[in-house]
Order: structure tokens, then sequence, then C-alpha cells
């Protein structure tokens, strides 16, 4: 089955290329470590007896800020070292920034061509290996079998999509699923998928996801609150009123901005002194962005151009990287991206929860269903059918500060209820 893998991969990989390469040019950050593409790693230094090698790949920036606790315990146990590769530029440098201390190595995951992957194995040579959610590399799961080497899949997840795929290539789809030692999954519906695909029941269970683990910052300091409102110059209007209620754009994809504008809009109309913070999902969408903020009167900032504006603004942008965690802090109702029609899948809620605010999110989040539903029957999101219906939910809840105060408490105690899973993942790794 490998060899057929190897023949179809590049042809596959020559008609994709052009997409890839465009897409790589618009978020650029490349240059550094390219060669680690196509396997050519630094040799790294020979590791003590009693040291094993543990080679993760976490593909962006939600990933590394997932696997984060995780590494922090491997190191701090003293009895592993930890070789990092990402796959997307803006992963790369969020890596770098917060995990250089933790990781004897950070890299980019090598092209899944038998050369290029058996190149990058004999640099790295590493005692196991672990990827995250859906991460089921043909070439590289062959290398772990191959060198007798355990693999396991964490945080695994398999959205409706992936599934669909995996289903029409039968065969194929239990030959990749079976060849991690460990499917350790998120959700009791991500290990199901999983064992329909052919993975045993000794493979494949459910240990919870990683990201209920990541620190929510310093949710509820007042200090740290306020140094961040005076870093963004969301100033009140009037002196001496409180300050201005935040409407945080988590995520957003193209369509979600201008309902999210649309609604600040409105509540400035109300006599809500509120702002509008915009986090898109891909930063190189700000051109866009920037057009349709300069169609509107209201003054704006672009978070790229300087983190304090000079002068008090209604309206950020962050296009930056790595900043969605901290941001949330300042927020008061959140809207999660990805979640309206014509999207599909949804981006993540469980960061928001986790710092206790007002969850709002369209009916598309089909990647987190599982975690949606739990939310909604803890009384702690809710979720819209519209784009007319989200602006008419988040003026609601900038008008109510008892109701913003009751759901963004049932958020915070709902994530609290799941944390976990990173230290039970930490005991497989330990017992592999």
């Amino acid at each position: 089955m490998i060899f057929v893998y190897r023949i179809m991969y590049l042809p596959a990989l020559l008609v994709s290329l052009p997409y890839y390469l465009a897409r790589m040019f618009r978020r650029g950050g490349y240059g550094s470590a390219f060669k680690q593409r196509f396997g050519f790693y630094d040799r790294l230094p020979q590791r003590a007896d009693d040291v094993k090698r543990i080679w993760i790949q976490a593909v962006s920036v939600g990933e590394v800020n997932a696997v984060t606790p995780l590494i922090r315990m491997l190191h701090e146990s003293g009895e592993f070292e930890v070789v990092l590769t990402t796959t997307t530029s803006t992963g790369y440098a969020i890596a770098c920034e917060k995990l250089k201390p933790l990781c004897l190595s950070i890299g980019y995951f090598p092209l899944d061509f038998w050369f290029f992957s058996s190149l990058a194995w004999s640099r790295i040579q590493p005692d196991s290996v672990v990827l995250m959610e859906g991460e089921l590399w043909p070439e590289h799961c062959y290398r772990a079998k191959k060198n007798g080497v355990p693999l396991l899949l964490i945080n695994a997840r398999m959205s409706d999509r992936s599934f669909r795929r995996y289903l029409k290539i039968g065969y194929l789809a239990k030959w990749i699923v079976q060849k991690p030692d460990a499917i350790l999954a998120g959700t009791e519906q991500d290990a199901e998928r999983f064992r329909q695909l052919g993975g045993t029941e000794a493979q494949v269970c459910m240990v919870g996801n990683m990201k209920f683990d990541v620190a929510s910052g310093q949710c509820g300091d007042e200090n740290v609150y306020r140094e961040l409102m005076t870093e963004l110059n969301f100033v009140p209007l009037k002196h001496g009123a409180g300050e201005p209620l935040i409407l945080l754009g988590s995520s957003t994809w193209d369509g979600e901005e201008s309902m999210l504008l649309r609604t600040f809009q409105d509540a400035v109309k109300m006599g809500i002194d509120c702002r509008l913070l915009l986090v898109p999902r891909h930063a190189e969408r700000r051109h866009e962005i920037c057009a349709l903020l300069e169609r509107q009167e209201h003054t704006w900032h672009l978070r790229s151009r300087g983190k304090t504006p000079l002068e008090p603004v209604m309206i950020i942008v962050a296009d930056t990287t790595g900043e969605l965690n901290r941001l949330t802090l300042a927020a008061d109702v959140v809207f999660v991206g990805k979640s309206l029609p014509p999207h599909e899948g949804g981006q993540t809620p469980i960061e928001v929860a986790a710092h206790g605010k007002a969850i709002v999110y369209g009916n598309r989040m089909s990647n987190f269903r599982d975690i949606c539903q739990s939310l909604e029957a803890n009384n702690a999101a809710i979720q819209v059918e519209s784009a007319d219906s989200a602006m008419d939910v988040l003026l609601n809840l900038l008008q109510d500060g008892e109701r913003r105060k009751t759901l963004g408490k049932a958020a915070s105690e709902w994530h609290s209820k799941h944390r976990g899973a990173t230290q039970k993942i930490f005991a497989r790794i330990r017992s592999y």
C-alpha cells in the first residue's frame, strides 16, 4: 500500500503546488528554515541514555498552543527531549517565541514523500512520534512502524468532511487509521468515527480535549485587564464613565466582519458605549477588512501598525499572530467565527469559555459539534441561525449585563469541569 501512495504522491504534489505556493506567498514568513520541508535538518546532539526523544508535529498556532502544556510536562520531567515541527509559518513563529527553552529543536514538518521523510527521520532519530488531531501522514506513519517507534495520535478528531473522505477510500482508510499505536480522541464522537474507519478498541479511546488545559492567561485580573484596555486605547466616551463594552470577533471569516460591524454601528446608535475588536482567522485578509472599514465613519486601527493607537479609536483589527487568547481578556461579548453560512466547521470556543465570556456562534460549528452541544446544554453559549439573528442576540447581550454575567460564569464552570486530558496523554506517552 505504501508503494501506491508514493506513486500517487508526486502527481498530487505537482497539481496542488501552485495553490500552496500562492498561499505561502500571501502569508509570508517561510524563508527561515525552508530546507527542512525537504528533510534537511541540522544534525541533533547525541541524547543521554536515560532520555527519550519525542518528535511532536503540531500543524499551526492552535495546535502549538494546545500542545504547550504537554511539552512543558515532558521537559520538566527530565525524561524527555522534544523535537517540535509545524506546518505553517505562523505556527513556527509562535513555537519559536514560546517554546524554544523547552525544545531541543523547532522546525518545519517535511513533505510526506519517501525521500524527504527518510532524510528527516535519519536526522531526528526519534524514540517516539506524536501527531495531533488529524495529522495521519501515510509516509510518516510508515516510517514509525518500520523503525519500531511508538506512534500516538493525540487530541484526535475527525471532522464531518474528513470522515466522508475517509469513508470513500475504504481499505486505504483502514490501513492509515491502524498505523498509530494509540488514538487518543478529544470526544466520544471522534473516537467512534476512528473505530468505524478501522481503529480497534484497544487502540482508540477518548481522553478529552487538550485545549481545555491551555492556560487562560490572567483571567479575572483587574490590573491586567486595565493594562490591555490602555494598550488598545479603548477609553470611555465620557470622562468618569466605566470602561466601554468590547464586542470581539474571534477568528472571523469573510462576511462575519461585516455582520459584526453592523452590530457595532447599531449599538452605538442605541447609545451603548462599546468598541469593536476584530481578530480575523487569516491575517492576510487585512486589506479586505480595511476596505470594509474605510467605507464607515468610526475611527479604526490596524494592530500590525502598532500595538497602541496614537489616538483613542472605536475599532481595532488584530491582524497579528498568537494574540487571540490574550485579547479575549478584554472582551465582554464574543462571536466565534467560521460559524455562519456559507462557512462550515467553526473555530474553537474552548479558549473563550476559559476566560468566562458570553459566547455566541452560528449553526455551522460541525467541527466542534459535541463541544457546542455540551456548552448549550449547560447554558454556557448561544447558537444563532443567521447573520440577522446573530446581530439581535449580540445587541441584546450588549444591553443586558446580567445575561452576560450568567453566560460567562456558566462557560467558566463548564470549562473547569473538562480539564485533565493533558495529564492523561502524558501518562500514556510515559507508558510507551
